[in-house]
């Protein structure tokens, strides 16, 4: 009877050695692949949050520039690089809760006299030119900004919650200036700060 050997094949241990080393090598590339674009997703996430913020419009009190349920992209540099201005559609921190983020426009500079009457608002005595309002203001008063402080008002006159109601905002809670609504899309466009507000002769 004829006898049959089955050979079998193995890799000696050296030739196995280089195969485990590129293995090794793979997963280390990996991990190192992976922890790479972890600390860029970081660095990419607290970078774009340290320059810009993202804000809801909650409500209508910016009717009809800002609609409700709108989502604004916030410019936070804007202030440190620049100054506001009068037209200027803000964001900040609510001053009776700074847990709370309002968006305005902002009428008057630190030390201006603001007066509404008559339905117009006068900064130093001189009517401002504001096409951007739902309708003309219908209460009147008369105040002083403080230094360091902006006098706010919503868009939507009479149906806004302002500087007219509980006074001034400080300079210090600013959180930066809107610059374009980015949802939804059908409304997707830069937020228009109108220059208008230079007063007129």
């Amino acid at each position: 009877m004829e006898e049959t050997h089955t050979e079998t094949t193995t890799e000696p241990l050296e030739a196995q050695a280089p195969a485990a080393e590129n293995n090794l090598r793979s997963v280390l590339r990996f991990l190192a692949d992976l922890l790479e674009t972890l600390i860029l997703s970081v660095v990419l996430f607290v970078g774009i949050n340290a320059i810009t913020a993202r804000v809801r419009v909650d409500g209508s009190s910016m009717d009809p520039t800002l609609a409700n349920g709108e989502f604004v992209l916030v410019n936070k540099l804007a202030y440190r690089l620049g100054s506001p201005e009068r037209g200027d559609v803000i964001v900040f921190y609510f001053p009776r809760d700074p847990n709370q983020e309002y968006i305005k426009r902002l009428i008057g500079l630190p030390g201006d006299v603001i007066k509404i009457a008559n339905g117009r608002v006068y900064v130093n005595g001189q009517q401002l030119t504001e096409p951007y309002i739902a309708a003309e203001p219908t209460y009147s008063g008369e105040w002083t900004v403080p230094q360091g402080h902006y006098f706010v008002l919503g868009d939507n006159r009479n149906n806004s919650y302002d500087s007219h109601n509980w006074g001034p905002v400080p300079a210090d809670y600013v959180i930066g200036k809107s610059i374009l609504i980015y949802w939804p899309m059908a409304r997707f466009g830069l937020i228009e700060h109108i220059p208008l507000l230079t007063p007129t002769p």
